[in-house]
C-alpha cells in the first residue's frame, strides 16, 4: 500500500483546484471478544479513510466540496479530485469560510503508522482467563471485550500544511451475569495500552454489585437523590457538550440560547463551582494540537483545518465562559473562536474523594451503575430521556441496602448542573452510551439531586 505522506503529495500535486486539502487516517485495531465466560473471537483490523477537500475562489468568496473513500490508489486520484471539485462548484460560495491556514508543521510528518497488535494484550489477557476461571466456578457469566486502537491522521495541503497526529486508545467493556442471568452488572475502563488496567479491580466491582443484587427492593419512580459513577456523568455531558454550538445558540435553536437573544455566556448554571476545559497539552489525556475535519458541520468547519488547538474553559466556577464555535461563527456572535475539544475536564474545586464515599453522603436514594438508550426530548431545555441498566441500588443512611428496579428517566444535565449536592474527585473514565465517540473523558462521579425517574421500566 502506498504510504500516507506520499498519497497526499500526489493527490496535490496533480490537483488544479484554488486550494486543496487532504487527510489520511490510518487505524488499525486489535481486539478480544468473550461470552459466557470463554473467549470467542480475537484479530487485528486494518482500515484507512482518505478525504479530499477541494477549495474553489468564488465571488469574494470560496466554495468548498469533499470526497471520503477507503482503499485509495493512485488510479484513483484524479477521479476523486473531479468530484470534489464538482462538489465544490454545485455548492456555491461557503457560509463558513475563513481564510485557509498556510505553512505550518507539526509532529513527525515522514514516520509510518505504528501499528498495534496482539502483544498490547500481553499481560491483560493472563488475567483475563484467570477471572473467566474464577467466574465458571462461581457460576458468573462474563460477556465484553477489550480493544486496542491506533489511529493516525496526516493533513496535508497546496498552501504548506504538514501535520500528524497520533492517538492510541483502548478500552474494556466487561458485563457480569449470575442466578440464571437474573442479576447483571457493567463495568467500562479506558486506557492508552492497559498498562492501568487492573482486572483484579473489575473483577472486584463486578461481584461486589451482582452481591448487593441478592436483596431486591422494589421503588415506585419519583425524584431521587441519586448517585451517578463517573462515566454516567460522562454520558450526559458528553450529549451536552454536543448541543454546545454557538451559532444554534445565538440563534435561539438551543438549551444555551438567551431569552430576547444571544447566547447564556456569562451566566451561572451550577450551583457549585464547576470547572469544564478541554486541553490539548494535557499531559495524561493529550488531544491533537491542530483542528482538522473531513466535513463541516455545526461542530466544526473545513475552513478550520489546520488552526492550532488550544485550551478552552467551556464553563469556570459554575459560570459559562464558552460555547463550541468555528472561525465563521465567531464573527457572528462576536465571540472567541473556541474549537470543539477532543478531550475534556470537568471537576468541582475541593471535592474529593471516590464513589464510595459519596455513597455514605446519601442518607435516601439511589445508586446507578449506567445509563443507556440516551435521546433528545426537548433541545431547548435539553431534556433528555433514557434508561437506566445493570443494576440500580437503593441506598438508605449512607449504606448499599440491595438492588432495586430499573427506571426510565426524564432529566436536563443542564438543568441538574443547579442541583449538585456532592461530588467526588475527577478520574479518568469510561462512558458506556457513548463509548465510541467521547473518549479522553477526565470527570467526577456526582450526587444529584431529585433526578427525575419517570417510570419504572421492567428490563434488567
Amino acid at each position: 500500500m502506498i504510504s500516507a505522506q506520499d498519497l497526499i503529495e500526489k493527490v496535490l500535486v496533480r490537483a488544479t483546484s484554488d486550494e486543496c486539502i487532504v487527510i489520511v487516517k490510518d487505524k488499525t485495531q486489535a481486539n478480544l471478544r468473550w461470552a459466557s465466560s470463554t473467549l470467542t473471537t480475537n484479530g487485528v483490523i486494518q482500515e484507512r479513510s482518505v478525504t479530499v477537500l477541494a477549495f474553489v475562489a468564488m465571488d469574494g468568496s470560496m466554495a468548498a466540496g469533499g470526497v471520503t473513500r477507503t482503499n485509495v490508489d493512485e488510479k484513483d486520484i484524479d477521479a476523486l479530485l473531479s468530484e470534489a471539485i464538482s462538489a465544490a462548484k454545485a455548492a456555491g460560495p461557503a457560509d463558513d469560510y475563513a481564510p485557509l491556514a498556510k505553512d505550518l508543521s507539526l509532529g513527525d510528518w515522514s514516520a509510518p503508522h505504528n501499528p498495534t497488535g496482539p502483544d498490547v494484550f500481553k499481560k491483560f489477557a493472563p488475567d483475563l482467563g484467570e477471572m473467566m476461571q474464577r467466574s465458571v466456578a462461581d457460576k458468573i457469566e462474563l460477556f465484553g471485550y477489550a480493544e486496542h486502537t491506533h489511529s493516525t491522521v496526516w493533513v496535508g495541503s497546496k498552501g504548506g500544511l504538514r501535520l500528524r497526529n497520533d492517538s492510541p486508545i483502548g478500552r474494556v467493556e466487561m458485563t457480569g451475569k449470575s442466578h440464571e442471568r437474573s442479576r447483571s452488572t457493567w463495568e467500562g475502563i479506558e486506557t492508552h495500552d492497559f498498562s492501568n488496567v487492573s482486572v483484579a479491580a473489575i473483577d472486584k466491582a463486578i461481584r461486589q454489585r451482582l452481591e448487593w443484587q441478592a436483596k431486591k427492593i422494589d421503588l415506585p419512580a419519583g425524584k431521587y437523590d441519586t448517585i451517578f459513577p463517573s462515566g454516567s456523568i460522562a454520558d450526559l455531558y458528553t450529549y451536552m457538550v454536543w448541543v454546545s454550538t454557538a451559532r444554534d445558540a445565538f440563534e435561539g435553536q438551543s438549551v444555551f440560547s438567551k431569552k430576547g437573544g444571544g447566547t447564556r455566556v456569562g451566566e451561572k448554571l451550577a450551583n457549585v463551582p464547576v470547572n469544564l476545559y478541554s486541553d490539548p497539552a494535557n499531559k495524561l489525556l493529550p488531544g491533537s494540537p491542530f483542528i482538522s475535519h473531513a466535513a463541516s458541520s455545526p461542530l466544526g468547519s473545513i475552513f478550520d483545518n489546520g488552526q492550532k488547538s488550544v485550551r478552552v474553559d467551556w464553563m469556570k466556577d459554575g459560570v459559562l465562559q464558552s460555547l463550541i464555535q468555528t472561525r465563521a461563527s465567531s464573527k457572528l456572535t462576536s465571540l472567541p473562536f473556541t474549537p470543539m475539544g477532543d478531550n475534556y475536564f470537568m471537576e468541582v474545586a475541593g471535592a474529593s474523594g471516590n464513589l464510595e464515599s459519596l455513597i455514605k453522603k446519601v442518607d435516601y436514594g439511589l445508586l446507578l451503575t449506567t445509563l443507556w438508550y440516551i435521546r433528545m426530548v426537548d433541545p431547548n431545555t435539553l431534556l433528555l430521556t433514557g434508561l437506566t441498566r445493570d443494576g440500580v441500588y437503593y441506598v438508605k443512611g449512607g449504606e448499599v441496602q440491595g438492588a432495586t428496579n430499573n427506571f426510565r428517566w426524564n432529566d436536563s444535565p443542564v438543568n441538574a448542573l443547579s442541583r449538585i449536592k456532592a461530588s467526588g474527585a475527577s478520574e479518568w473514565t469510561q462512558p458506556r452510551e457513548w463509548a465510541e465517540y467521547a473518549t479522553h473523558m477526565h470527570v467526577p462521579p456526582m450526587v444529584i439531586g431529585e433526578f427525575n425517574m419517570s417510570t419504572v421500566s421492567p428490563g434488567n
